[in-house]
């Protein structure tokens, strides 16, 4: 005769696999929030197209949650690390440490996921600027130090830190007139309030075309099919500069390995998709699916590269 459990061990033993983690089921076994800045921001858009693409891929809703930018790392770093909670931040995510004191650690109180798109940022000037190359401007700059400027969508935007990369690499002073948010940064070189500005190719393209604005260079390390037709700011005057807005899909860290990797897996596989590459390209941005480790190590260049900068500016 078959000896029987205890039915304290049974019961243990089931309670046991009704709290298993996420990894030890089928995961997902229940909706997933995906938490992101408000709504009709540059970083909704790719929570999105994500939420939606592993909704249809893996049968559970993934549901977006917008709260105020200031809050969303926090919020995440602290959620349970069951892979039930995910984010979708950018380069301020990382960055933004280097500027203001913040609660949570870019690297250690998060797992990557993966890098969603890159998006490059575009010099732009208004067309009444008697200038149309990236070393003609350095060379206005410097006969006229501190009297140009260019707008920014607010500090640690990815236009704020393209500014101040190119006046500590051009060895020049143009002044950053933060704006609240892109959008009126991007008004206010259309109307000649402002001289210049670091915009995204989406962004500025349509305003180029008609004449409004201005391109001298894109920011990319190599020339950009969002931006065809325009040298590198590094071919056109300074070399090695890089100036880019990356989007990014993390987890609390200790989420567990096997989610991480189906996670990554689906979103990379919903990148490369045809659908995918025609979304987000016509929306300026260029879909760069990529291993957790990859993009580690990319924010970590990124924090050293910058750090770096900021010092020096700093020192000034």
């Amino acid at each position: 005769m078959k000896a029987r459990l205890p039915i304290g061990l049974l019961a243990a033993g089931l309670a046991a696999q009704i709290a298993a983690p996420a990894h030890a089921q089928n995961y997902p076994v229940k909706p997933v929030r995906i938490v992101t800045s408000p709504a009709g921001g540059g970083n909704d858009f790719p929570a999105r197209l994500i939420a939606r693409a592993l909704s249809g891929s893996l049968g559970q809703q993934f549901v977006v949650e917008n709260r105020p930018t200031i809050l969303i790392a926090d919020l995440v770093a602290k959620a349970p690390p069951d892979g039930y909670t995910l984010l979708v931040t950018g380069s301020a995510h990382w960055i933004g440490p280097l500027l203001d004191k913040v609660t949570y650690d870019p690297i250690k109180d998060f797992a990557t996921i993966t890098l969603i798109d890159r998006a490059p940022s575009v010099l732009v000037v208004h067309p009444s600027m008697p200038l149309k190359t990236v070393k003609q401007l350095i060379a206005l700059a410097k006969a006229r130090p501190g009297e140009m400027n260019v707008s920014v969508g607010g500090p640690g935007s990815s236009g704020d830190l393209g500014a101040r990369l190119f006046n500590h690499m051009a060895g020049v002073k143009i002044v950053s007139i933060p704006y609240k948010g892109t959008s009126p940064a991007l008004t206010a070189v259309m109307s000649g309030e402002v001289h210049a500005m670091f915009g995204s190719a989406g962004s500025v393209a349509p305003h180029v075309a008609g004449g409004r604005l201005r391109a001298l260079a894109v920011g990319s390390a190599q020339r950009s099919q969002l931006a065809p037709g325009l040298p590198t700011i590094s071919e056109a005057g300074l070399p090695g500069y890089l100036s880019e807005a990356l989007h990014a899909l993390f987890a609390p860290a200790g989420t567990p390995a096997a989610a991480i990797a189906l996670l990554n897996k689906e979103v990379g596989n919903y990148l490369r998709s045809p659908e995918a590459q025609g979304i987000f390209l016509k929306a300026g941005i260029e879909p760069s699916p990529g291993t957790p480790e990859e993009f580690t190590a990319i924010m970590r260049s990124e924090m050293e590269r910058i750090g770096a900068v900021l010092k020096a500016a700093a020192r000034i």
